[in-house]
């Protein structure tokens, strides 16, 4: 056979695979930096608050000589903690409920691939997380969006328009509180309306909970508060942003469905163990008290009203107080978002300095929604976070006048 000149065809998972709305300028971002610009990263949720000290005393005494698999739910001193930990948050959660992942990221997936057959479908409010849409994509699940808008604080839609979206296809409804990207935190009425509405179709919750403890106002209502529907309630979890160690790579799923858990722990076998070291650590970060989320919180909470008190001084800026997480969506006078965040990277500084932030069309399913937005992450300390926002102001003010 003669040989041929053609490429080979990657497959069609790899080609609908969308890229990150939050990393895809990191190359202007890089271009800028050549210049010797110094770039304010507004776009990427890695918290600047340090990893509590007990994470790194437990890891410099981490008592093994070898370091080996753990068993592929988990190593069993850390599910204990983490069973302590949901009692501690009014969980009814025994260690049987409980099988630990590699990040929040493997959670995503193993809770869409339990749920969902190919092409089956999820309902997600958007704007959401952008990652749930990479990881449909691997998992051959279709996301059915309901929009929801920055007039009402991202909060849910009416009950009708909800149910008008499922079909004979639906498996589940994905819903995240407090929120990323929005920061809104739904009221313990909107969780029993996706309780309800699960329980009248027959269908699976599953409740993205990575930001449980930032809730600045009002308190945070899980789908285990909800009673009655713990055999079709799923909770995905993370330690990442809750005690900033996001590169540990350590989340965790909860179910009191056995027969999900059984799926899970066969997904699980199947990656053999999550990191060995970290699960070990992670157990001193479960015992952290009270006293540390308030000092969080405080930060945070300063923060989101430095972003906030900012944009509100630029007309046609429509954004709201979010009550939770660490974030900001923003609808701003502009056709292109990501034009006007090209445009601070490639065009734009005052006194060496710029912004990076993250075009808001990316956490939308729905074509042609959230051009006009962007995502603000509140991780600058304050004093940096001031100047950010003032150069990001500035910045908006001279591209309308383009």
């Amino acid at each position: 056979m003669g040989k041929t000149t053609s490429k080979p065809k990657l497959s069609s998972r790899a080609a609908g695979m969308p890229a990150s709305p939050i990393r895809r300028l990191i190359p202007y971002a890089l271009e800028a930096k050549k210049r010797g610009i110094e770039v304010y990263h507004l776009n990427i949720g890695q918290p600047d608050i340090p990893t509590p000290e007990s994470f790194f005393d437990a890891l410099r005494n981490f008592p093994g000589k070898t370091v080996e698999y753990q068993l592929s739910q988990g190593n069993p001193d850390y599910i204990k903690a983490l069973s302590e930990y949901y009692r501690r948050c009014g969980y009814d959660v025994s260690e049987e409920d409980v099988l630990v992942t590699t990040g929040g990221s493997e959670a995503i997936i193993f809770a869409m691939q339990a749920v969902a057959s190919q092409d089956e479908e999820i309902i997600v409010f958007e704007p959401f997380y952008t990652n749930y849409a990479g990881y449909a994509v691997m998992s051959g699940v279709k996301l059915v969006p309901v929009t929801t808008s920055v007039e009402t604080g991202y909060h849910l839609p009416p009950r009708e328009e909800i149910e008008s979206k499922i079909t004979p296809k639906t498996r589940a409804i994905l819903i995240c509180t407090p929120n990323n990207p929005t920061g809104t935190v739904l009221t313990r009425e909107e969780v029993q309306t996706i309780a309800d509405i699960a329980a009248g179709h027959n269908l699976f919750i599953i409740s993205d909970e990575v930001y449980r403890e930032f809730v600045f106002e009002g308190r945070h209502t899980g789908v285990f508060d909800i009673a009655g529907i713990s055999e079709r309630a799923i909770v995905m979890d993370s330690i990442s942003k809750r005690y900033s160690v996001c590169g540990a790579r350590i989340g965790c799923l909860v179910c009191k469905n056995r027969d999900v858990i059984s799926a899970f722990l066969k997904f699980g076998q199947a990656r053999l163990s999550s990191p060995s070291v970290e699960q070990f650590a992670a157990a001193a970060l479960t015992r952290l008290g009270e006293d540390y989320f308030e000092g969080v919180r405080r930060e945070y909470r300063i923060r989101r009203d430095v972003v906030i008190d900012a944009l509100n001084r630029v007309d046609g800026v429509v954004c709201h107080r979010p009550h939770g997480a660490f974030y900001v969506m923003a609808r701003l006078p502009v056709d292109s978002a990501e034009d006007f965040a090209k445009f601070m990277l490639n065009d734009f500084s005052v006194d060496g300095h710029t912004t990076m932030v993250a075009p808001g069309d990316g956490f939308y399913a729905t074509r042609g929604v959230g051009g006009d937005e962007i995502r603000i992450a509140c991780v600058l300390r304050e004093t940096d976070l001031k100047k950010a926002m003032d150069v990001l102001i500035k910045g908006l003010r001279q591209y309308r006048k383009i």
